[in-house]
């Protein structure tokens, strides 16, 4: 048991990252008061952007592409995200209508490129992250083999982002205005924060970090651009809310279901689980996420003004 343990316990690692660090960009979008289901979407523009720049660069330039890439995928992520931003903050729009648009935007405006690009609606990658040890940590019992041992750069990357936002929601004045617009934007307004670009900001911040995920699903296990993520968006959505909008709570959360579903892939070589039926533990992590969304439907605290237009001067 302790060996199926450590074989997979990196796979459901490299499967939560990019859950991590999208559900973190929702968090940022909606402590502000602006609801993003429009995650999936952004995810894919990021992964287009980034595979596109790596497929570009990594002849000439095979070493730094990659990370040429992450960058290019959080910058067309924060970009594309102002579609959202503009449509739910200066137009007052339906934020789940603008979230849905930008989804089946996204989808069918990267394919359509792709396949003007390279004849087809895919963008295949040379190369992406290399698994690495960690010198000295990998050797420590139990802790190093689980943790440290055939680890990517970018779950490093992702873990110090979480802690990084954990710091400044709590800890800086810009983190303060940030969950005052999202629970009280007219008293915030009042004390002169400016909503508006508190709220921008925070919805490119969800752009970028929705990008930074996609592109890191081509860089490390995927390795080619299709169009899709796999509805990985939606279960950061709902990691996001499963986590109670809480930095910590998403970890928890979206580490739950990455480590559900890697058993989910690999169960047909596991004999302790391949008697059970695959279509059972693929839906698994969906099924708990229901019943703990129907059991603490009560007790979620989400932003209080989390969907709602914001009109200066208004009472």
């Amino acid at each position: 048991m302790w060996t199926i343990l450590v074989q997979i316990f990196p796979y459901a690692v490299a499967f939560t990252i990019p859950l991590l660090i999208t559900a973190l960009g929702g968090l940022f979008s909606e402590r502000s008061g602006v609801v993003n289901i429009g995650l999936e979407g952004l995810m894919v523009v990021g992964s287009f952007g980034g595979a596109l720049a790596i497929a570009k660069l990594q002849p000439a330039f095979p070493n730094g592409a990659v990370w040429i890439g992450i960058m290019v995928a959080m910058l067309t992520g924060a970009v594309f995200s102002l579609l959202h931003a503009f449509a739910s903050i200066n137009l007052s729009a339906n934020q789940v209508i603008s979230g849905t648009a930008i989804n089946m935007l996204a989808g069918a405006l990267t394919v359509f490129l792709a396949r003007n690009i390279t004849g087809s609606g895919n963008i295949r990658i040379a190369s992406g992250l290399p698994r690495m040890d960690i010198p000295v940590l990998s050797s420590v019992p139990i802790v190093g083999k689980l943790f440290f041992t055939q680890t990517y750069p970018s779950t490093w990357l992702v873990l110090i982002i979480l802690a990084i936002s954990w710091y400044v929601l709590y800890q800086t004045a810009f983190g303060l205005r940030l969950r005052a617009c999202g629970e009280h934007p007219h008293a915030a307004d009042s004390a002169g924060v400016n909503v508006f670009r508190v709220r921008y900001l925070a919805v490119m911040l969800s752009g970028a970090f929705a990008g930074l995920g996609g592109v890191i699903i081509l860089i490390t296990y995927s390795g080619e651009f299709t169009g899709s993520v796999s509805g990985l968006g939606f279960l950061a959505l709902a990691s996001l809310i499963f986590g109670q909008w809480k930095p910590l709570g998403i970890l928890g959360a979206t580490f739950f279901f990455g480590f559900a579903s890697t058993i989910a892939n690999v169960s047909q070589v596991m004999p302790a689980l391949a008697s059970i039926p695959s279509v059972i533990l693929k839906v698994f992590p969906y099924v708990v996420t229901l019943m703990a969304l129907i059991v603490f439907s009560k007790s979620t605290q989400a932003p209080r003004a989390a969907g709602e237009p914001f009109e200066h001067g208004k009472r």
